[in-house]
């Protein structure tokens, strides 16, 4: 029987990891885009994996709930081709879902390296990693796991309401509002060659980070945004970090911190389709808390992200001298 002929389950039962197999949406096993269930690493171009971890939040919670949520609402995106790329993205790209990063949830102090452990394991593989959040603290661990396996500092691009770079110099804290400052302090991130977008929260102290608040992408337009995001970048080894709450709560309503005048969906998709020059090393979509969604539209917008990002990976692979 060829991959092409399983009918259901295909996270489970597909022999290969290339390829799409014939699903009902509504049922089955909600692997990531019905990706294989696996936590073999050998051939794998991107693991998907989830961090769900919401004890960093400093407002709503729920985010423990993301990962689930968002592979959940990916099933759609499995079915058909990729739009407005055209392609079936696993035809050329091996993709699983490595499932959840366990940690201690009653054990705060150990939650941090076990994160950078799980990494560390997958990065060890060769491939890359496409996270799903969980609050967005997770990616304090992950940019230090990074930076251990490409070297420090990376670029980053920080989409998002908020900064995250106010002050916290406790090592042991757990705040998701604070993790961008440890990372510039303790030399995990370039300031100069990183940018955030979206940005509609104040601090006396950008700590030296290109800021592309949400009024300026609205005066200028995604596409601005996406030029400007790659001059300041360029082709430097860089970390890619989506927090939803970048999109307005009208696109978004099931995350923590939802602020008002954010980006749209179409907007942040416009500028994530555009990231083929980046040369990303790791990626993550995180803060969607599903107990405050409707109808599922935060999850999908994630999923969305999630996906698109999966083709830029695809479109790199190809573009790579054999």
């Amino acid at each position: 029987m060829s991959y092409m002929t399983i009918l259901g389950d295909s996270a489970i039962q597909r022999p290969t990891l290339y390829g799409t197999a014939i699903e009902n949406t509504y049922a089955g096993v909600l692997s990531f885009m019905r990706r294989n269930y696996t936590r073999d690493l050998k051939g794998t171009d991107v693991v998907i994996s989830g961090v769900p971890l919401d004890l960093a939040t400093t407002f709503r919670p729920g985010a423990r709930l993301g990962p689930a949520a968002i592979r959940a609402a990916s099933v759609q995106l499995a079915e058909l081709k990729a739009f407005p790329w055209g392609f079936d993205p696993f035809e050329e790209l091996a993709v699983i879902d490595y499932g959840d990063c366990w940690f201690d949830a009653h054990n705060p102090l150990s939650i941090v390296p076990t994160i950078i452990g799980h990494a560390l394991t997958i990065l060890a593989s060769g491939a890359k990693m496409l996270t799903l959040g969980g609050d967005h603290f997770i990616t304090y661990p992950l940019l230090k796991a990074h930076t251990e396996r490409f070297g420090a500092p990376l670029s980053l691009i920080h989409f998002d309401a908020h900064c995250d770079t106010w002050p916290d110099d406790n090592p042991a804290s757990l705040n998701h509002g604070t993790m961008f400052y440890k990372a510039i302090e303790e030399g995990l991130i370039d300031p100069a060659t990183s940018v955030q977008v979206g940005i509609r929260t104040w601090n006396d102290d950008f700590m030296g980070m290109h800021i592309l608040d949400a009024p300026w992408v609205h005066a200028h337009g995604p596409e601005a945004t996406l030029n400007r995001i790659l001059q300041i970048v360029g082709q430097r080894p860089t970390y890619l970090t989506f927090d939803i709450d970048c999109l307005d709560p009208a696109f978004a309503p099931g995350t923590g911190t939802p602020v008002a005048a954010g980006l749209s969906t179409a907007q942040a998709l416009h500028i994530v389709r555009g990231m083929g020059p980046v040369n990303l090393v790791g990626m993550d979509v995180v803060e969607v808390s599903p107990p405050y969604d409707q109808s599922e539209i935060t999850a999908l917008a994630a999923a969305h992200i999630a996906a698109d990002l999966l083709c830029v990976l695809r479109n790199q692979k190809l573009a790579q001298p054999r």
